[in-house]
Formats: C-alpha cells, sequence, structure tokens
C-alpha cells in the first residue's frame, strides 16, 4: 500500500522547448489530482497553442488503495511514438499526479518513428527536472480535546516536539486534529500523557493526505 509519494509542487507551470531538425517540442508540466484537471490542463494547452501540429500527452495521477491511473496520447503521431515515451519517463521519474503535454510544431523534416520516440523523450526528460517536487504522506488523524486554558500551552509543547497539529477547532472545548505515520498512536499516546499528566484522550478520526 502506498504510504507516501513525490508529486508537483501546486499552482505552477513548468515548460521546455527543445528543436529537432526545425521542429518544435513544447514541453508542459503541471500537478493534476485528477483525470478532470488533466483532462481539463490538456485542454489548456491546446487551446494556447491552436496551431501546433500536435499536442501529445502523458498522466499519472495517485488513486487512493488502487493502482495509479495512467493515460497518453499520441495526438496524430504515429501509434507508440510519443504518449507511450512521453508516459515512460513520467513513471521513471516516481512523480505522480502529474500531467505532461509535449506541443509539436512541424518543421518540415520528417523523423521517423525511431526519433520522434527519442525526441518526446528527450523534452519531457528535460522538463522533468524543472519540477519542484512536495510530498504527499498519508496519515493517520487524531483528535484530541483541551481546556481554552490549557490549549495555547499545549499546541506550544506539541508543536515543539514535531506534532503535526493539522486541524484546530475551537467551541466549548478546543479540540485539535493531530496528524501521525500510521503505526505511531502510541507514541503520540505517550507524548500527550506526558504533557497532560495523563488526562487528555485521543479518538481516532481517520485518515488524510498530507504534503510537506
Amino acid at each position: 500500500m502506498l504510504t507516501s509519494y513525490p508529486l508537483p509542487a501546486a499552482g505552477r507551470t513548468w515548460i521546455n522547448e527543445t528543436e529537432v531538425k526545425r521542429s518544435r517540442f513544447i514541453a508542459l508540466a503541471r500537478r493534476t489530482s485528477t483525470e478532470q484537471q488533466a483532462r481539463e490542463f490538456i485542454r489548456e494547452v491546446k487551446d494556447t497553442y491552436p496551431d501546433a501540429r500536435h499536442h501529445c500527452s502523458a498522466y499519472l495521477i495517485n488513486v487512493e488503495a488502487m493502482n495509479p491511473v495512467e493515460r497518453s496520447s499520441d495526438d496524430g503521431e504515429p501509434s507508440g511514438t510519443a504518449g507511450k515515451p512521453m508516459l515512460d519517463m513520467l513513471r521513471g521519474s516516481g512523480l505522480l499526479d502529474v500531467t505532461v503535454v509535449v506541443v509539436r510544431y512541424f518543421g518540415g523534416v520528417k523523423l521517423g518513428a525511431g526519433g520522434l520516440v527519442h525526441a518526446y523523450s528527450d523534452c519531457v526528460g528535460q522538463v522533468l527536472p524543472l519540477i519542484e517536487r512536495r510530498t504527499s504522506s498519508l496519515r493517520e488523524l487524531y483528535a484530541v480535546e483541551s481546556p481554552h486554558a490549557q490549549a495555547g500551552r499545549l499546541e506550544a509543547e506539541l508543536r515543539s516536539r514535531a506534532v503535526n497539529v493539522a486541524e484546530v477547532d475551537y467551541a466549548a472545548a478546543v479540540t485539535f486534529i493531530l496528524a501521525v505515520a500510521p503505526g505511531r498512536r502510541e507514541e503520540l499516546e505517550s507524548t500527550l500523557a506526558a504533557l497532560t499528566s495523563g488526562r487528555a484522550e485521543l479518538r481516532a478520526h481517520g485518515t488524510a493526505w498530507v504534503e510537506s
């Protein structure tokens, strides 16, 4: 079961352009967390470069408790010469939740199947190192309540011990949602017991993917 994976930083698009025998190849990469986002990004690139001959694409999307979704498109290039090599490059990068589109402006010189595979692979290979990476990790969530008078000190103590305080809810009491790596509940209980003289009680609160 996948518990962490690298993904592109949010809100950015990385671009790399190369030329092969007068054909321009422009690779664009972006984080896409769903297939819909991937399709929207591909459509956006097509709208941005409407006069290009090809808009080839590949994406990998993480799906919890399932194999990643993988899709690619040759967009008019000979079968297997664009989308698959691009997808292979994405697999090799280790990234998930990522879409790459390569725009090609034909330069009048045919590259042949081998030349196309090399060109599309190389273009993606050049944009991948530019991507700023983050890590998404599966975390177990636990809720703990504290009286308002002690909440500030408890939160400060938790954070000083590198406990991830994911949420804070102020109501009749203050509820902290704490995120820890799977299997670390006992360690968290021990920390809380020391900080609250055994008064605080953890409640399971599900799981979530946390980015760092």
